[in-house]
C-alpha cells in the first residue's frame, strides 16, 4: 500500500497515484495521499471523532470516487480531518458497496501544518484498474 504525488500531470491541481495489493488498501492509500495533500504530517491527526460511511456505486472506480469525496465533504462541512481505520469493499448482484470507519479530529491551526485546500476530486485522467499485484489508482485532486 502506497502513494506518491506526481509532477507535470496536472498544472494548476495535484495528482497522485496510489496503490495497494487489495482493493481495501488502494482505497486506504488514495484516503491518506488525498488528506496528506492538505495536511503535512498525518500522524498529527488524532482520532478523536468517529464516522461511519456507507456507498454503492455500479462502476468500482465512482466509489472510489465518491469515497475521496467523503473526505473532501468532511473537511469542508465539519472541518474534520479524517482517516480510514477500517474498510470493508464488497460487490453483489453487480454492484460494489463501501461500508467504511473514519477517524480524526477537526482541524487545528496549530498542529495540523497546512499546505493546499481541496476543493473536490476530479474525473480528469480519474483511473483505477487492476494489476499482476493488486490495484492501482491515478487521482487528480483540484485545489
Amino acid at each position: 500500500m502506497g502513494y506518491e504525488f506526481l509532477e507535470n500531470v496536472a498544472i494548476a491541481d495535484i495528482a497522485f497515484r496510489a496503490w495497494g495489493e487489495d482493493l481495501q488498501k488502494l482505497f486506504q492509500a488514495a484516503a491518506n495521499a488525498t488528506i496528506n495533500t492538505m495536511i503535512e504530517n498525518l500522524d498529527s491527526i488524532e482520532p478523536k471523532e468517529t464516522r461511519n460511511i456507507s456507498l454503492d456505486n455500479d462502476e468500482l472506480d465512482l466509489l472510489l470516487f465518491n469515497f475521496l469525496q467523503e473526505l473532501v465533504y468532511y473537511k469542508d462541512s465539519e472541518q474534520l480531518l479524517l482517516q480510514t481505520q477500517q474498510i470493508n469493499i464488497d460487490e453483489k448482484n453487480g454492484k460494489y458497496h463501501l461500508t467504511a470507519v473514519l477517524q480524526g479530529e477537526k482541524l487545528d491551526p496549530q498542529r495540523h501544518q497546512q499546505l493546499v485546500d481541496v476543493k473536490a476530486v476530479t474525473l480528469h485522467k480519474f483511473h483505477l484498474e487492476k494489476i499482476n499485484d493488486g490495484w492501482k489508482a491515478m487521482v487528480i485532486l483540484d485545489i
